[in-house]
């Protein structure tokens, strides 16, 4: 495609600047700031390169809202403020994968979208509201307008407990109109949806519901678009959809459909020429072969994002990766590979975060690397190293991750269960059937019906029984 000689009646409108930051800087300059923000950082033990250039684009309004570690830092130096008082916006509004302007440089340049970025907005839509604190309406209101009617496709809109529906007459149509910014935008936040209520709900309860606007966003690529701009971002929407849907079905024990997903993405980072896409698509590619049973092809998925990721410019993708590969070395039994991974995986999650970071990997800080090396140590057999890294997880973790939370602490239930402390392991598991209530996922019930079994020999100490006799009570996902 070539990019249209047409002009957009309506230029992007900038981003507006953040007073309320500005105003808490004061009298120090930039750089005066930005080093009290690092010296905060190191007091509650966070990694950050803030400088002054990162303090000027947030008093720009460049930066909507801070990464988890930022936010962290910032809450703890103006502990009596919240993030809409500093003047971000609220998460919600951000999350995923944002969208270019015609300015920015192609896909292939650069890895995907940061916090830096403009977040996906048609010019024509009203900015979001700064006095928004909490953004209720996440749970009810599912992917509330996740595509909108323009003739290449339509999904209804749609709560929690009511499936998105694709309008059908749309796709059938012969000759829909060519796809523009507003769809694409849509698409952008279909996938910040699904990623927000996948953090807080798990994966069971959303898939089925997120299948329709993955066939709406590849309805859009086929109906075409008039810019190149715009179908740079149709392509990275689309993909980045993909491996989000490939994800819920992964969670929810459905390797098949995962692996398909995973498979579609790729596709689409290759032909939309995304480095940055692609890197995403085979490190959820390495994680599913490490579940699925095939830890060669995870090791070998993971060395070739790696591959891909270099250039890109984020040690913390490759520090993600490299754990990817772990994961994959422990499946073969492999315990100085594993070791290997594991170590690379640390010295570049120690780099700290910079501004090439994709914005998908919010979900990445020290509580996942904790997570993932506890499970390579359950896989190699070393229950106690593998009960300690996942105590840490559950500690670490932001409330925020409520699936992830439940996960950590399954995993810790079951090392425990495996290393011959039943007392503790029954306390785990019993904090996880508590979390279910809100969690639905496949993965952490599995592994709960797992060490209920290792611990059914058990059943007549009193913490186990009690364990036991909830764990058989609790009603499981169809």
């Amino acid at each position: 495609m070539t990019s249209s000689s047409v002009t957009s009646s309506q230029p992007p409108r900038p981003p507006r600047p953040n007073l309320a930051f500005r105003r808490l800087r004061g009298r120090r300059s930039p750089a005066e700031f930005a080093a009290e923000v690092r010296r905060a950082a190191r007091e509650i033990g966070e990694q950050v390169s803030c400088d002054a250039r990162y303090v000027g684009r947030v008093e720009a309004g460049e930066i909507r809202c801070p990464n988890y570690a930022y936010e962290r830092v910032f809450l703890h130096m103006f502990p009596d403020r919240t993030l809409t008082d500093l003047g971000f916006a609220p998460r919600s509004s951000v999350r995923g994968r944002p969208g270019r302007t015609a300015t920015e440089p192609p896909p292939g340049r650069r890895l995907g979208g940061t916090g830096a970025g403009r977040t996906a907005q048609d010019p024509g839509d009203p900015p979001q509201d700064p006095d928004e604190r909490h953004h209720r309406d996440e749970e009810s209101d599912v992917l509330r307008r996740a595509f909108m009617t323009g003739g290449g496709a339509t999904v209804a809109a749609a709560s929690l407990g009511a499936p998105l529906a694709l309008a059908s007459d749309a796709l059938a149509a012969p000759r829909p109109r060519r796809a523009g910014s507003s769809e694409a935008g849509a698409l952008e936040e279909a996938v910040r949806r699904i990623r927000l209520l996948d953090d807080r709900h798990g994966a069971d309860g959303l898939y089925r519901r997120a299948a329709a606007p993955l066939r709406a966003a590849y309805a859009l690529l086929d109906a075409g678009t008039v810019r190149q701009a715009t179908a740079e971002r149709l392509h990275s929407g689309a993909g980045e959809l993909a491996i989000s849907v490939g994800w819920l079905a992964h969670d929810s024990g459905r390797f098949d459909d995962a692996r398909s997903h995973y498979a579609e993405a790729l596709a689409t980072a290759r032909v939309a020429g995304d480095p940055g896409l692609e890197a995403h698509a085979f490190c959820n590619t390495a994680f599913l072969a490490r579940d699925a049973g095939r830890p060669r092809e995870a090791v070998r998925a993971a060395q070739a994002a790696q591959r891909i990721a270099r250039p890109l410019g984020s040690a913390r993708l490759m520090s993600l990766l490299a754990l990817r590969e772990a994961g994959g070395w422990a499946g073969l039994a492999d315990r100085t590979g594993c070791e290997q991974a594991l170590a690379r995986a640390h010295a570049l999650h120690q780099r700290g975060t910079t501004e090439a970071d994709p914005e998908w990997m919010t979900f990445y800080g020290e509580a996942e690397l904790e997570g993932l090396e506890a499970q390579c140590w359950s896989t190699l057999g070393d229950w106690t190293r593998a009960a300690r890294h996942a105590r840490r997880a559950t500690r670490l973790q932001d409330p925020h991750f409520t699936r992830n939370i439940a996960l950590y602490t399954a995993e810790l239930a079951d090392d425990l269960a495996r290393d011959g402390r039943p007392d503790e392991a029954a306390q785990a598991g019993l904090r996880v059937l508590d979390l279910l209530a809100q969690v639905q996922s496949s993965r952490v019930q599995t592994m709960l019906a797992g060490t209920a079994r290792v611990l059914l020999p058990h059943r007549r100490t009193p913490g186990v029984s009690d364990f036991l006799e909830k764990h058989t009570s609790t009603p499981r996902m169809p």
